[in-house]
């Protein structure tokens, strides 16, 4: 059986999720608390973050970017980086903007803050650094909705990495209800097709003690 080591609102572990539910690879989630850095868990992934892939065969596969290029390798019936070279430059672009610039500026901030800081124990949330992360969402949503309005699909005319990507960062932020909806109305119409995909609905069902997501959170038309 194939597993995915991951942490609910992690959006990398979600991206991963996405991938391997569009490429209809069965796994097994198991949830991996990385703040207890448990010594059978640093053997498979030394730096002890999240995701991590173990595939049946025994092989460890650590690190968001790295699985989903070892899918593209393995599992070539299909791909979602495009069929040129220009598709796949710019799916491959958007994803690493997405899980590099927007995750170090939005997502890491706010789901350490809200998120990780609970279930770990370590205090509460710093106002400081919730203001600088909603600014920076401002900004960087901005060029999601450019995106979304000019194009079909983020990289261009047919589904991408750059989609999944985007859709599990977004869906993290909607969780913790982050998003006013009202102000990015392009955005909103491309990810309610996201959203809706059979491949998103394990995302919708996530659940964390102590905290509800937002009622819309789970409606495919909001």
């Amino acid at each position: 059986m194939r597993f995915l080591y991951h942490l609910p609102l992690s959006p990398f572990c979600r991206k991963v999720r996405l991938v391997l539910a569009e490429r209809r690879l069965p796994v097994e989630l198991r949830t991996e608390k990385t703040w207890e850095m448990r010594p059978e868990y640093l053997a498979l992934n030394p730096a002890g973050t999240v995701p991590t892939l173990l595939e049946d065969s025994g092989l460890a596969i650590p690190e968001s970017s790295v699985i989903c290029e070892y899918i593209e390798e393995a599992y070539t019936d299909a791909s979602l980086l495009g069929s040129t070279l220009a598709e796949r430059v710019e799916a491959r672009r958007l994803t690493a903007w997405l899980d590099g610039p927007f995750a170090e500026a939005v997502t890491n901030s706010l789901t350490r803050e809200k998120y990780l800081k609970r279930v770990s124990g370590q205090g509460q949330p710093d106002a400081g650094a919730l203001r600088r992360s909603y600014a920076n969402m401002r900004e960087h949503m901005g060029y999601i909705g450019w995106l979304a309005e000019t194009r079909t699909f983020l990289a261009g005319d047919s589904l991408s990495l750059a989609d999944l990507a985007a859709a599990a960062h977004i869906s993290v932020l909607d969780f913790l209800g982050d998003i006013d909806w009202t102000q990015h109305p392009h955005i909103r119409e491309w990810y309610a097709r996201i959203k809706s995909r059979p491949s998103f609905r394990s995302l919708l069902n996530d659940r964390v003690p102590g905290m509800a997501p937002p009622e819309h959170y789970v409606n495919l038309d909001f």
